[in-house]
C-alpha cells in the first residue's frame, strides 16, 4: 500500500508565500500524494503547477470557523472551482449543530453541493467541539445528502482527529460516504492506523516527515 496516495498533503499557514505553495506542489508530485490543500488564494496557482499531474487540488470553504452564511459558502466554492479546484472541504456551521437546526446544516451541505456541479465535497465536522451525539447526527446528516466525505479537523480546532472519531463515523456511516481524519498526524505508524479505523483521506502537512525524511 502506497499510503501517500491517501493523503492530502496540506498548507493552510496564513504565512504560506508562493514559494511555499510551489514546494507543497512539487512535494505531492513526488510523493503521488491524492491532492494538495491550499487556501483559495492559492487555487489558481495549485492548479497551474498540478495541470499535468495527477494530484488533485483541494480548497477550503467557510474555514476555519464555519459561521459564514451559506450563500458566501457558496459563492466561495463556485469561485474555487473556477479557478481551478478539484475538490471543495466545507466547514459546517457549529452553531448551527449547537442550536439543533439540524434542517440549516443539511440545506447548507446540500446547496454548496449542488453548486460545485459534481466535484468532491468533504464537510468538515470538527470533532473537538462535538460530543458523541452530535459526531453521529452530523454523520447521519452527510448519509442523505450524498456528499463524498465527512473530515473529522480543520487542524484550528481545539484538538486535531482521533481514532475514536473515525470508529464512530464508521459505525454510523453508509457504503458511500468516505472519512477523512485531519489534524495532528505526523508520522506513517498514526497514517497507517487511521486508515486501520476507516479512514481512506488523510490531512497532513507532515509528509516529510512521513515518508521518513527530515
Amino acid at each position: 500500500m502506497e499510503i501517500t496516495s491517501y493523503i492530502d498533503d496540506t498548507n493552510l499557514k496564513v504565512t504560506a508565500t508562493t514559494d511555499d505553495i510551489t514546494k507543497l506542489c512539487e512535494e505531492a508530485i513526488k510523493y503521488h500524494c491524492a491532492s494538495v490543500c491550499v487556501h483559495p488564494y492559492y487555487v489558481r496557482l495549485a492548479h497551474e503547477l498540478l495541470k499535468d499531474s495527477s494530484v488533485a487540488v483541494t480548497t477550503v470553504v467557510g474555514f476555519p470557523l464555519g459561521m459564514n452564511t451559506t450563500g458566501v459558502k457558496q459563492y466561495e466554492a463556485i469561485e474555487a472551482v473556477n479557478d481551478g479546484a478539484d475538490e471543495i472541504d466545507m466547514v459546517i456551521n457549529i452553531g448551527a449543530l449547537k442550536n439543533k437546526d439540524y434542517d440549516y446544516i443539511k440545506q447548507e451541505i446540500e446547496e454548496v453541493r449542488d453548486a460545485v456541479d459534481g466535484k468532491v465535497v468533504k464537510v468538515i465536522i470538527e470533532t473537538g467541539y462535538l460530543n458523541q451525539e452530535e459526531i453521529i447526527k452530523l454523520t447521519e446528516i452527510c448519509n442523505e445528502t450524498f456528499v463524498h466525505f465527512i473530515k473529522t479537523s480543520t487542524g484550528f480546532g481545539p484538538r486535531g482527529a482521533s481514532l475514536e472519531d473515525v470508529k464512530i463515523i464508521r459505525e454510523h456511516k453508509n457504503e458511500v460516504l468516505e472519512i477523512k481524519a485531519s489534524g495532528g498526524i505526523k508520522t506513517e505508524e498514526e497514517v497507517l492506523r487511521f486508515i486501520e479505523a476507516g479512514a481512506t483521506r488523510i490531512g497532513t502537512s507532515h509528509v516529510k516527515e512521513i515518508m521518513g525524511e527530515k
